[in-house]
């Protein structure tokens, strides 16, 4: 009878030096007691069966043992730690795992061993008829052999980095879900508030219309996949992955490549190739790992005849392993089934391409052989019912009020790059949703910013990422806020960039200034105010730490315009703790912009203590 929410568990990490609260359900009236570090505490549970009990704040600390007892059951918690909670949100770029960052990571993940930090991670669910009270599902799990892998990258390193600092166990509580907007972060009060979101909050609590939709989805989705195995060439016999099939005749490819430009550009379906290669004896004697960049948009991978390794969509990096003694001396077969559902296909340009083995390494850039399997019709996007407003919001941040917290890591924005203008007041608003759920005051928040990224390549002047990265910047007004910029641990061509070990430690300072009152420079440059002197705009900033420094030559990524309003690129140079900035044939300088590019490439303004300056424009100054 005795009901707790799934995080009240082994494991679990508390709050130091806050009031606790224990909660769960249990029969109407019924005394519960909880038993927890040598105090007993009891409480009669209301006419729902529902209780709490208040601990009274304590020392870091542990393993400990709880015991929560009812008339007719007891419940033990063991290898409890008391030490600082932090919660993770946001989506795909918090929840990624530390398996996802193996390419720059995997030598240093080889021993982890740290038992005092751990992770939580709630399950993705949705709901949209009110805040849940209760978590059903998810474990605590700690940073050793095996866990370490699943846990959040950023979390992780950021949770490593205090850890060290501090010796105080870490918990970190993950609630990211990849592609959610901050709308479904929020709740339905402060939706309908801020207003324009009534018809999908009203429309998304019919169950029937969730579950038809649902079913429509599903059944379109099987469909395409049928129709697209059922007319697939490839798969006909012979089969175009078989070993002994011969591919002459199949036109050529230049891999890595777009489909853009080619005959391929407007396939949806699959497309089909193969690359045979030679492989010395001494190459297939360990384990082998077949490194495939990024395919759009999804791929199924044979070597031989055999399938080592399919991916669905087109973000995760391919990084197939080769089962033991598939790979022979002599010739092997590589083929790749990709298929395009809704977007132009291709292999990501900048990405590694290559055959790997026994510390040797055979690179697979260059000609391959392609030939169309199946064309199809696009196959049209599911509704995800997680990104509708409230919905994540009301079943993994609301059950969790009563959970005591230190701060929230908080990393998102990329879902609302197609609207940008606003966000800023968005954040404000769920920064307050969040500070009343938890009910602590102005817990502190810490985001990140929006790293490089060329969204299209095609597009090589979007600023849909600048622009939100600004509204970023302005959500520096919210109180009890930091912010970590990523414009130079980015990758062009990844929406996941791997390197979340430096962005881990950027968040750790801001942590350290906000919650542990350390006197240290935690941020870059932040752009305070401009003054127009002569043709020149001289720019002034906070956070200069002991000076401004251009990295790698002459300041780059500036831009200036006069009363028309057209950006051009402009000269900057670093007099002091400012900067100056023009255009010689701009007599009348208006404003500035710095980085303002989706993929900032060469911005090289720094403090000399190492941190990036965030993208701006002087439009915004107030």
């Amino acid at each position: 009878m005795m009901k707790l929410s799934s995080i009240i568990s082994d494991g679990m990490v508390l709050q130091r030096n806050q009031l606790l609260t224990i909660w769960g359900e249990t029969k109407p009236f019924e005394e519960v007691k909880v038993f927890f570090l040598e105090k007993l505490f009891r409480t009669t549970s209301n006419n729902k069966g529902e209780w709490s009990i208040s601990i009274e704040p304590l020392e870091a600390g542990g393993p400990y043992v709880m015991e929560i007892s009812g008339e007719e059951e007891t419940i033990i918690i063991q290898d409890i730690l008391i030490g600082d909670v932090w919660l993770l949100g946001g989506q795909s770029n918090m929840e990624l795992p530390i398996r996802r960052t193996l390419d720059l990571f995997a030598k240093e993940m080889e021993a982890v061993h740290h038992p005092f930090i751990r992770q939580f991670s709630v399950p993705q669910n949705y709901n949209f008829h009110g805040p849940k009270k209760k978590l059903e599902g998810g474990n605590w799990i700690s940073a050793t052999d095996g866990n370490v892998m699943e846990f959040s990258a950023v979390g992780y390193f950021f949770a490593k980095e205090l850890y060290e600092t501090n010796g105080v166990p870490i918990g970190l509580i993950q609630t990211a879900v990849g592609g959610t907007p901050i709308e479904a972060w929020m709740s339905e009060e402060t939706l309908r508030e801020i207003g324009g979101y009534e018809g999908t909050l009203d429309k998304c609590k019919d169950d029937d219309y969730v579950a038809e939709t649902k079913s429509k989805d599903e059944k379109r989705h099987h469909q395409w996949y049928k129709e697209l195995n059922d007319d697939d060439l490839g798969l006909k016999s012979p089969c175009w992955y078989e070993e002994s099939y011969e591919s002459s005749g199949w036109k050529e490819f230049q891999v890595p490549n777009s489909w853009r430009d080619s005959e391929l550009e407007h396939i949806r379906g699959s497309v089909w190739f193969r690359k045979e290669v030679e492989i010395p004896p001494t190459m297939v004697e360990g384990e082998a790992k077949l490194v495939l960049g990024t395919v759009v948009d999804a791929d199924d991978t044979y070597i031989n005849g055999q399938c080592i390794g399919t991916t669905g969509y087109k973000y995760p990096p391919r990084r197939y392993t080769i089962p033991k003694g598939l790979l022979r001396p002599g010739k092997n077969s590589i083929t790749v089934r990709v298929i395009s559902t809704h977007t132009t296909g291709g292999f990501m340009k900048g990405m590694p391409y290559k055959l790997v083995g026994s510390g040797q390494e055979i690179d697979l850039q260059g000609t391959w052989d392609y030939k169309i399997g199946a064309i199809t019709e696009t196959l049209e996007s599911p509704t995800f019912f997680q990104y509708k407003p409230a919905g994540v919001f009301n079943a993994m941040i609301a059950p969790l009020k009563n959970y005591c917290l230190i701060g929230v890591l908080w990393y998102q924005g990329e879902s609302n790059t197609h609207q940008p203008k606003g966000y800023h007041k968005l954040f404000e608003r769920l920064v307050n949703d969040w500070r009343s759920n938890w009910k602590l005051g102005e817990i502190p928040f810490i985001y990140t910013q929006l790293a490089n990224f060329a969204v299209d390549e095609g597009e090589e002047s979007a600023v849909k990422w600048a622009e939100l990265r600004e509204e970023q910047r302005l959500s520096l007004r919210t109180s009890n806020t930091a912010m970590a910029v990523t414009i130079d641990i980015g990758e062009y061509n990844d929406l996941h960039p791997q390197d979340k070990k430096t962005l881990g430690q950027r968040l750790a300072l801001c942590a350290k200034k906000l919650v542990y009152d350390k006197d240290i420079v935690y941020s870059g440059p932040l752009y305070r105010k401009m003054e127009r002197i002569g043709k020149s705009i001289q720019l002034s900033f906070d956070h200069v730490g002991s000076g401004l420094v251009a990295c790698n030559g002459k300041l780059k990524q500036f831009s200036i315009c006069g009363a028309n309003g057209e950006f051009v690129p402009a000269t900057a140079t670093i007099e002091g703790n400012t900067v100056m900035v023009k255009n010689n044939y701009i007599e009348e300088p208006y404003h500035v912009r710095y980085a303002w590019i989706d993929n900032p490439e060469g911005a090289n303004l720094y403090n000399r203590e190492g941190l990036p300056a965030s993208p701006f424009t002087t439009e915004n100054n107030e």
